[in-house]
């Protein structure tokens, strides 16, 4: 989709916590980036853990106050934090929560700022109902608006560069030919061993390319058991262990290999928009509720697939997120034989979320919007 007009009047700020590993500021860089670079926006990024995010930003200098990046002015927070002005469209990622002296100055604009809670994306089918659902302060003269990322029309959408969609299909990718190449970059709790040991036992020779983690010192004793059981075996599984890359890296990653095991929600979504088949570990929360947004989202990403390919993804999905060491071989087996299904079943889904709105221009729609009621310049 083309961006939007830029906007050269506004002023934009996004506040984030780095909760728990790198999703939530990986969400939040990609949409200050693309505000600043395809927009035309003047973007703030308030970050709390500088050292986390210059894992996916290496130009970040750590103990800077303030810096910019790729034209984004990065502002370390740290509390109390004061600032002289605020933006007309203020985003907070992910409940991050606003810090009071800053309220109180949106509180004092003479047209007070559109004012976002971005929220973690999901595909439950309350989220349609809840998205841009208005809530008013208990004090101040302000309004914060619920924004909902999704994967139908009637959410805020995903996030996508412009220009994405063109660079993925100028790549060419036919798929595997002698070697099926797969990327691990899950939890330090996913089943890999079995799943390795599943590899090694198939009939198609794999590359496992696994992300420098945890996960990757435990395949150390995996492979010493192996070569206990099974001296001078001929492998049929290589396995690598590929550095942490920066985020502008990560989609090249993605697109070099055939089937992704992804976490969170930035990889999440990058995985969507490669193309490929690909195994969601989600982040886990209290009581299992993180498994009704799994299988929400399975049963709109499986929507039109055969019996056979629904349930290779669904046990393939349930195996490696419960975690079950015993059922992860058999899945893995029955969703190599779905491979040409699900190949084209990932490009069809890619081209159906491509004809959506992304996530920042509808943010910036709904800002116009909002602008224009409130009573100040919107271009």
């Amino acid at each position: 989709m083309t961006p939007l007009p830029p906007a050269p009047s506004l002023s934009c700020d996004i506040f984030c916590r780095v909760i728990d590993n790198y999703g939530d500021i990986g969400v939040a860089w990609r949409l200050a980036r693309q505000l600043a670079g395809e927009h035309g926006a003047d973007v703030r990024l308030f970050v709390d853990d500088l050292a986390s995010f210059r894992k996916l930003v290496p130009s970040i200098v750590s103990d800077f106050s303030e810096q910019s990046v790729y034209g984004v002015t990065v502002i370390s927070w740290l509390d109390p934090l004061t600032v002289s002005n605020t933006a007309d469209l203020v985003i907070e990622a992910f409940a991050s929560n606003l810090p009071e002296d800053y309220l109180a100055q949106m509180a004092h604009r003479a047209s007070p700022p559109v004012w976002i809670n971005l929220e973690y994306l999901s595909a439950e089918a309350w989220v349609e109902e809840h998205h841009l659902l208005p809530s008013p302060h208990p004090s101040l003269p302000l309004t914060k608006f619920y924004f909902f990322p999704g994967f139908t029309a009637g959410t805020g959408g995903l996030l996508r560069e412009h220009d994405l969609i063109s660079r993925l299909d100028s790549i060419a990718t036919p798929g595997y030919i002698d070697k099926i190449r797969v990327l691990v970059f899950s939890y330090d709790h996913a089943p890999l061993e079995a799943l390795c040991t599943a590899m090694a036992q198939s009939e198609h020779p794999v590359v496992c390319r696994v992300s420098e983690s945890g996960l990757a010192e435990s395949l150390k004793h995996w492979r010493a058991s192996q070569a206990e059981i099974v001296p001078g075996a001929a492998p049929m599984l290589e396995i690598e262990v590929v550095p942490f890359v920066p985020q502008m890296d990560f989609d090249s990653l993605l697109w070099q290999n055939d089937i992704l095991f992804v976490r969170g929600e930035d990889s999440f979504v990058r995985a969507q928009w490669s193309a490929k088949p690909f195994v969601w570990h989600i982040y886990s929360q209290a009581e299992n509720a993180h498994m009704l947004k799994l299988n929400a989202f399975l049963d709109l990403y499986c929507e039109g697939l055969p019996i056979e390919a629904d349930t290779a993804v669904r046990d393939l999905w349930h195996a490696w997120n419960v975690p079950a060491a015993e059922a992860v071989g058999p899945a893995w087996v029955a969703f190599v034989a779905q491979l040409p299904t699900l190949n084209g079943h990932a490009r069809r889904w890619a081209q159906r979320l491509a004809e959506m709105p992304d996530l920042a221009c509808n943010l910036l729609s709904f800002y116009r919007k909002k602008a224009k009621i409130q009573g100040f310049a919107a271009s």
